[in-house]
């Protein structure tokens, strides 16, 4: 088993599962993921891994599949299931110098760490404690017949608390730049992962062979129109861009932008986008009530209400925990029709 030395890790072979830089072969999100872990935890030997199966199992999706062979079980830990007990060992290896990453195996369960992550981790720095530099990371969303336990959205539950940051990337090349540069953080970042995106082969891309990152706070244009501005953010960025491709036909150009993140939120990016088109729609997977579509309409509602010549809409999951029984989940969650459906009206207001 390979050790760290003071000088860092040892040079290690990569497994086949972790892409080959020289190869240049399209990677899924999940690859994308799993690539960002590696280079991390090569590059830094503060970087360090918590959460339950990651180890001997590998993770429930198979995330770190190798990793404990490759970088020893002083660095990829295998916890008690005990979100609450293993997050607040993380904050402690963060004061310590550390870098830890924690592993939700389903971000369902971060409910169980909302204390220490809102109470004492976001806190820390404004309590003279120091940065607590470490990443909460984990599946989310519904789609792939989970139930209530296993579907949540839960980013709104820590969008209130100051200190924190949240991360929900779209794409595997935002995936791996985006995990990376939230590694690096002083800050504590929520990283969200929706798990239907995980091995979607439309996902499948390039990665760069060099190293990168993508920058927290910044969202990205994911196709430019005139019409209406969609303003989303994981999963229902593709389903707004399904939307978009049937408008196009109706003669109705979408402007999509995906956040990327969503604390801090990128205003700027989004009132532009809105003085250009004059139309909003927010589109999340998330439920309606308390959703971020409400704190996205409240802003542009004080910075851009003279350039809207419509209401602004909101297309969400409904008020209800996420169904088992997959007629109802289909029914529960948003998708392209929605979304088409909004933007038609928007435009013929």
């Amino acid at each position: 088993m390979a050790s760290v030395s003071e000088k860092g890790p040892a040079v290690r072979p990569k497994p086949e599962h972790v892409r080959q830089t020289d190869e240049r072969k399209p990677v899924t999100m999940l690859e994308a993921i799993r690539e960002a872990l590696w280079e991390e935890l090569e590059r830094d030997p503060d970087v360090l891994m918590m959460g339950e199966d990651i180890g001997a199992y590998g993770g429930a999706f198979k995330v770190t599949d190798g990793f404990l062979e490759a970088f020893g079980a002083d660095r990829i830990i295998d916890t008690p299931i005990s979100e609450a007990g293993f997050t607040g060992a993380a904050a402690g290896a963060a004061h310590m110098g550390m870098r830890p990453i924690v592993e939700m195996q389903f971000m369902d369960f971060v409910s169980c760490a909302y204390e220490p992550l809102t109470n004492y981790i976001a806190t820390s720095r404004w309590r003279g404690s120091g940065p607590v530099p470490l990443v909460v990371r984990g599946p989310v969303g519904g789609g792939v017949r989970g139930g209530p336990f296993h579907s949540q959205n839960p980013e709104m539950a820590f969008f209130h608390t100051p200190g924190l940051k949240i991360v929900y990337p779209s794409t595997a090349a935002d995936a791996k730049g985006l995990l990376k540069a939230a590694i690096r953080d002083d800050d504590p970042v929520l990283y969200f992962e929706h798990k239907k995106l995980y091995r979607a082969p439309f996902l499948r891309t390039v990665l760069p062979d060099e190293d990168y990152t993508v920058p927290i706070g910044r969202a990205r244009l994911h196709r430019e129109g005139s019409d209406v501005t969609i303003v989303t953010y994981g999963m229902m960025v593709h389903e707004a861009q399904k939307a978009a491709d049937t408008l196009a036909g109706e003669d109705i150009d979408c402007d999509i932008l995906d956040l990327r993140t969503l604390l801090p939120l990128d205003e700027d990016a989004i009132i532009e986008s809105v003085r250009k088109t004059g139309r909003l729609l927010i589109a999340h997977e998330d439920t309606r009530t308390g959703g971020i579509a409400g704190e996205i309409a409240m802003r542009v509602s004080e910075k851009a209400f003279e350039w809207l010549d419509a209401p602004m809409l909101r297309v969400t999951a409904l008020d209800t925990p996420v169904p088992y029984s997959p007629p109802l989940e289909d029914y529960f969650l948003p998708n392209a029709d929605d979304i088409a459906k909004a933007c038609r009206y928007l435009k013929q207001y």
